[in-house]
């Protein structure tokens, strides 16, 4: 019998889940891998994903949907995985508006067989991914997490919003000790598609306009995928505990439950965001400048000084070093691409 912790991931074989299993991989984990392989985006780069992590022989793909009933529950109680991380989701603020039953689907019933799996099966520390957009109408900034959240613009934050409280009632009802990650525009290599870095480096190599909404006046805090990365696996070992808040947390006072900001806590100009990407090409971008699309917000700051707290300052990857960083990889990707 191994020793080795076992940690399950779902969503593995997305951007944020294929680098976190490669890092716990990497720290001697046994990842279990479970994703649909849905075709939101090109299967192909989820599969390639796959493979890399299959070089390990410490990772074990399972290929099925979230909320395929009893699934979960009948891997978690079989497998025993110490740590759950729920990376899992149907994404996007603006399909949400083209098709919100899936996120019913991805996000809601997803997520509950994921607390009943476990319910069933308790692992040490929980982790769920939410998301930034829940703060919404929210204008006072940086976003803290013991500010309301109750105005939401999307349909991808509402699921989201409604993860949280699930997950709430179940850290409370069960003892399950749960961390929710509030995600701020993440980005790097193996990204996805339909984020604006891939779409904007794809446009641009292509000679095409790239369309900057708000008319460029929006403020994202880019948040690198190896400091995310490194503050995910930092909190791994921060399980929230009830009865022992720390200076400005969001701890439930009823549950296990916390809720963090995961973020550079830097706001950054949409315009310089373009820059760099022209910089790391060597090529101006054609800009075209709309309104803002249903569903979005102007700006988004993350207050991480809990997230600091918890788990000492983490590394903070300079905008150009990681744009170039996703270049380089893009670039790469596509002439080996076949």
């Amino acid at each position: 019998m191994s020793t080795a912790k076992t940690a399950l991931v779902t969503g593995s074989a997305g951007f944020i889940g294929f680098h976190l299993s490669k890092r716990l991989l990497n720290e001697g984990y046994r990842v279990i891998g479970f994703d649909a392989m849905s075709d939101y985006y090109d299967v192909v780069l989820k599969q390639r994903r796959h493979a890399i992590l299959a070089e390990h022989a410490a990772f074990e793909p399972v290929i099925a949907h979230t909320e395929d009933e009893g699934r979960l529950t009948e891997l978690c109680v079989s497998e025993r995985p110490e740590i759950i991380v729920h990376l899992a989701a149907q994404a996007g603020v603006r399909y949400s508006l083209e098709a919100p039953r899936s996120y019913v689907q991805s996000n809601l019933v997803g997520a509950l067989e994921l607390l009943e799996a476990a319910r069933a099966a308790p692992p040490k520390h929980l982790l769920m991914a939410s998301t930034s957009s829940v703060y919404g109408a929210n204008t006072e900034m940086p976003y803290r997490e013991t500010a309301k959240a109750d105005h939401q613009m999307s349909f991808y934050a509402a699921t989201k919003k409604a993860n949280e409280a699930m997950a709430h009632s179940y850290a409370h009802l069960y003892g399950l000790p749960i961390t929710m990650f509030r995600f701020f525009t993440v980005y790097g290599p193996w990204g996805r598609p339909d984020m604006a870095l891939f779409k904007f480096v794809k446009a641009i190599l292509e000679g095409r306009a790239i369309d900057i909404y708000t008319h460029g006046d929006m403020r994202r805090d880019f948040t690198y995928i190896d400091d995310l990365i490194e503050g995910l696996v930092r909190l791994i070992g921060q399980p929230p505990v009830l009865g022992a808040p720390i200076e400005g947390d969001s701890l439930s006072p009823v549950a296990p439950w916390r809720v963090l900001n995961v973020g550079h806590g830097t706001p950054e100009r949409l315009e310089d965001f373009v820059t760099a990407i022209e910089q790391a090409l060597g090529t101006p971008a054609l800009r075209n400048y709309m309104d803002m699309q249903p569903g979005d917000v102007p700006a988004t700051w993350a207050d991480n000084a809990l997230l600091t707290r918890l788990t000492g300052t983490l590394p903070r990857t300079p905008l150009a070093d990681g744009v170039a960083a996703f270049v380089d990889w893009y670039k790469s990707y596509y002439a080996t691409a076949t």
